[in-house]
């Protein structure tokens, strides 16, 4: 039933993006205002990794026994996701009820999908008891349904780097303002380390705001040691600890971001022993994930591996060749899928000397960039072994039938690909 209430919804509302907060504003004030009854808030923003540092931070947490609401998007498989409730996802008869309850309150007016359901979410997290609510905004930050939150207990940003121009500017500076308006008059902000133009934007508010800013390799940062990896922040090393349980240099850093968050968390205990199993129990999939079985996996020969990974900008094609470097032991081939709109040929650029053979394929459900598109692409960055294909399943044997030797296959290119893999992969 939330399947088709949500069909529903989008059917009602079928804009996604609109940046504006009245309307939310409106509506929650409709609902009583569940997001002024929230236990401690910490607000993410940024461009890259939100998900994975709010993954580790709900294991940190976790692991030092907190009951944690945490909202993220957009979600993989099932809309459920999105929404965890002192733990666990959603289930499907509360969140009927809150859609339900939500459509009601709006009673007709303009509002957007992500909109109602960050109400939805909202009205859950105030009447379900836990300790703290980890909340990830959707797109920006100054505009985000999200940012109706008036005085988080701390804010965490994210590598800022350029993404969604038409919703938030054509520069790195006009990009960092918008996300860095999560920052609130007296609220403590953790960053990870910035380009420089953003750094001037965050140093800004910072002194506009009497925010509190600690910044990764000047206050806190996280360096890989013989027996994993030590954790340097306020309170001196921590570690060593086992290495985070996320595939890719970057999500040293993410993991990094995470724990300096969880020690700038008043009123919180947070012990070392919590923070060191926090990054081994840690759950985010399709960020640099090796699927090892499965329906697809199947369809591979011996020796071949299949990875997913659901970053979708030139930033995140930068950190997925960073640890290409180190796959030297088989061939690269890509599985790409990109959503319209987006920068098929910055994302290319970065993996296309790290590959040696591309196949592009659709989003079922979505406004896709053509395969052929992709393909121009991938030959203009020098990929030349690129063609097209109509499904994952033909993609991928496609790729079989094409190599001889035993091969690394990357899924890769959008969250919603990686979403429709998994699917297809159970």
């Amino acid at each position: 039933m939330p399947d088709v209430l949500l069909s529903l919804l989008r059917t009602l509302h079928p804009v996604e993006i609109d940046l504006d907060l009245s309307r939310i504003q409106r509506l929650l004030a409709a609902l009583n205002d569940p997001h002024k009854k929230l236990p401690a808030v910490v607000h993410v923003a940024g461009t890259n990794g939100k998900g994975s540092v709010t993954a580790f931070l709900r294991a940190i947490l976790e692991a030092a026994g907190y009951w944690v609401h945490v909202y993220t998007s957009p979600h993989l498989v099932r809309f459920n996701e999105r929404i965890r409730l002192a733990g666990k996802p959603i289930d499907d008869d509360y969140l009927r009820d809150v859609l339900l309850r939500v459509e009601k309150a709006n009673a007709n007016q303009p509002i957007t999908f992500f909109e109602a359901t960050t109400a939805a979410a909202f009205l859950a997290f105030a009447e379900t008891p836990a300790d703290i609510v980890i909340l990830e905004t959707g797109l920006g930050g100054r505009l985000d349904a999200t940012n109706v939150v008036e005085r988080p207990l701390l804010t965490v940003l994210t590598p800022i780097a350029m993404d969604h121009m038409d919703y938030l500017g054509d520069t790195l500076a006009a990009i960092a303002a918008e996300k860095a308006a999560i920052m609130k008059y007296g609220v403590g902000c953790v960053t990870a380390k910035q380009e420089r133009a953003t750094m001037k934007v965050l140093e800004a508010r910072s002194l506009s705001f009497g925010v509190p800013m600690w910044i990764e390799g000047k206050d806190w940062f996280l360096r890989t040691h013989p027996e994993g990896v030590v954790f340097q922040g306020k309170s001196g090393p921590i570690g060593p600890m086992e290495a985070p349980h996320l595939h890719g240099t970057f999500q040293l850093h993410n993991a990094g971001l995470a724990l300096a968050a969880a020690e700038r968390l008043e009123g919180f205990e947070i012990p070392p022993a919590a923070m060191a199993l926090g990054l081994t129990t840690v759950d985010w999939p399709a960020r640099l994930q090796h699927l090892k079985s499965g329906k697809l996996v199947d369809l591979l020969p011996a020796g071949w591996e299949l990875w997913l990974d659901g970053g979708h900008n030139p930033h995140a094609a930068k950190a997925i060749a960073l640890q290409a470097r180190d796959w030297k032991d088989r061939p690269l081939l890509l599985v790409f899928g990109m959503l319209a709109r987006k920068d098929a040929k910055g994302f290319l650029k970065p993996l296309a000397a790290r590959a040696e053979r591309l196949v592009a394929v659709p989003i079922e459900g979505e406004e896709f960039i053509a395969p052929d598109d992709i393909v121009a692409a991938a030959k203009a960055e020098g990929l030349l072994l690129a063609e097209s294909g109509e499904s994952i399943e033909a993609a991928l044997a496609n790729l079989v039938a094409s190599t001889s030797t035993p091969s690394r296959v990357l899924i890769c290119g959008s969250l919603y690909l990686a979403g429709q893999t998994l699917e297809r992969n159970d």
